[in-house]
């Protein structure tokens, strides 16, 4: 999909189109930064390094998730070797939401893998030991990131003070693994 129809779908999700009902996930999460105004709209900023798309959206209001923008979140973090598209966990993006509370900072996420299918999965273990044979990217659980204008330490030591899930720092890589799978780091 092309950059200008991932800002029109951020464009109508900001607009609140289609909104459907969700589990408070982010609730608990939220709670960490001090913010839980029922009214908070949570947006995200990505630029996907390997694909070179940019994707602006709010993906959620209050406790309410936006269906069409949790659409276009599955479609841009797809897996780019293969083009699978699978569901990304919203707890996934609460995460990276309350990181940015906790940080202060509105920062674009550098996406260096979402979800990887498990052909790929494969593919990348057979050429690296640092990939897990049962990777939580198969089932749209995890992310590897940067954010644009922080250090990657300070990302993973926000991400590790939630206790959300697993967090790994790949220091020569720069980037962090952020999971939410049992709470764990690397």
């Amino acid at each position: 999909m092309k950059r200008r129809s991932f800002l029109l779908l951020g464009a109508k999700t900001a607009a609140g189109i289609l909104l459907a009902q969700a589990t408070p996930v982010w609730a608990g999460i939220a709670r960490i930064s001090g913010v839980t105004e029922e009214s908070t709209s949570r947006t995200l900023s990505f630029y996907h390094t390997h694909t070179r798309e940019q994707l602006d959206i709010t993906y959620a209001i209050g406790e309410t998730y936006n269906q069409e923008a949790l659409d276009a979140l599955n479609l841009y973090l797809r897996d780019f070797r293969t083009a699978e598209v699978h569901p990304i966990d919203p707890a996934l993006l609460d995460i990276l939401w309350t990181i940015q509370q906790k940080m202060g900072c509105t920062s674009c996420y550098e996406v260096i893998s979402g979800y990887r299918s498990p052909a790929t999965n494969s593919q990348l273990r057979s050429k690296s030991k640092g990939v897990a044979k049962r990777s939580l990217h198969m089932q749209g659980m995890a992310i590897d990131v940067r954010l644009t204008g922080q250090q990657t330490n300070e990302l993973r030591d926000c991400a590790i003070s939630l206790k959300a899930g697993g967090v790994g720092y790949y220091a020569a890589s720069d980037f962090v693994h952020i999971d939410t799978g049992r709470v764990r780091t690397w």
